[in-house]
């Protein structure tokens, strides 16, 4: 199976109204869709724009979260519509939610049939525990759908193997990764991340990026790129790299995923590393003086 994907490198808009935002999302997911992408990945905290349609003054970033809260519901059902009338899967832009738990970081990943499921950040960053007190929860969800099996990894949860490994234990073939990156070198962060687990993983990621200045403090300052990987193996390309945009320049990546191949790397590729993961551990450790 031959699965087209699109990373977006998104640029946070200030909306008027509810309306602009429908207008933006439309026109954005009818461009991946028209390219034949059937996996739009929207980035990490995306979802922040949606405080200006509350109104919220730029300055106050607790009134921005209980905002974008409110409305990440009424997103999630506006892109359920796109999805289902394009037939596409969609991993929303994610954005603060209150919780019984306290604050999340959540990612909705939406399906063509109008199923709707979710992915909460596992891992914060120094800046989201304090001052945001965003707080991870929950479970690796495993979604099944009809293109395979697949898990997401929100941003910095990429950078973490262990959780990587769980999902590709679960026969996860495809990690999505939306990421929000205020410099160069936490982009660099999680795409080395991205490539990583993909080499482990013997398994394709995506990953996607916010670009641009924007007037609220989460998200002031966004460095990134769409990117798609892949283990650098027979039949794949040789760099590990099936797709990658240009740093900071906003738009669609498109990348075409063989999961046939995939399965022969596996299988009988130059090497092991998702069947060899085991013979890892557990090894003895030793000092050797050399003094």
């Amino acid at each position: 199976m031959m699965i087209r994907v699109a990373a977006a490198a998104y640029p946070l808009d200030w909306f008027d109204d509810w309306d602009g935002y429908e207008v933006k999302m439309t026109e954005w997911v009818g461009k991946a869709a028209d390219q034949g992408a059937q996996i739009l990945v929207f980035p990490e905290y995306g979802a922040m724009e949606l405080a200006s349609v509350a109104g919220v003054a730029a300055d106050d970033l607790d009134a921005a979260t209980r905002a974008v809260s409110d409305l990440l519901p009424r997103a999630a059902d506006f892109l359920s519509g796109l999805a289902q009338a394009h037939g596409v899967h969609i991993v929303a832009p994610s954005g603060p939610l209150m919780t019984d738990a306290g604050l999340v970081n959540r990612a909705m990943f939406l399906a063509p049939s109008g199923a709707q499921g979710h992915q909460d950040k596992q891992i914060m960053t120094p800046w989201e525990v304090d001052p945001w007190q965003v707080t991870g929860n929950g479970p690796l969800q495993i979604f099944d759908t009809t293109l395979g099996r697949i898990g997401i990894l929100i941003c910095y949860d990429c950078e973490f193997p262990m959780l990587a490994r769980r999902l590709v234990e679960e026969q996860v073939d495809i990690i999505l990764i939306p990421s929000a990156t205020e410099t160069v070198a936490g982009y660099s962060r999680v795409r080395i991340g991205a490539m990583a687990r993909a080499l482990e993983g013997q398994c394709f990621t995506v990953m996607s990026s916010i670009v641009g200045d924007y007037p609220i403090e989460a998200v002031n300052i966004s460095h990134g790129a769409g990117g798609v990987f892949c283990p650098p193996d027979k039949g794949l390309p040789q760099t590990g790299v099936i797709a990658s945009g240009d740093l900071d320049v906003p738009g669609w990546t498109f990348g075409d995923l063989d999961l046939e191949k995939l399965a022969t790397v596996r299988a009988g590729g130059g090497v092991r590393t998702r069947a060899d993961w085991p013979l890892q551990m557990d090894r003895p450790v030793r000092h050797q003086p050399l003094t």
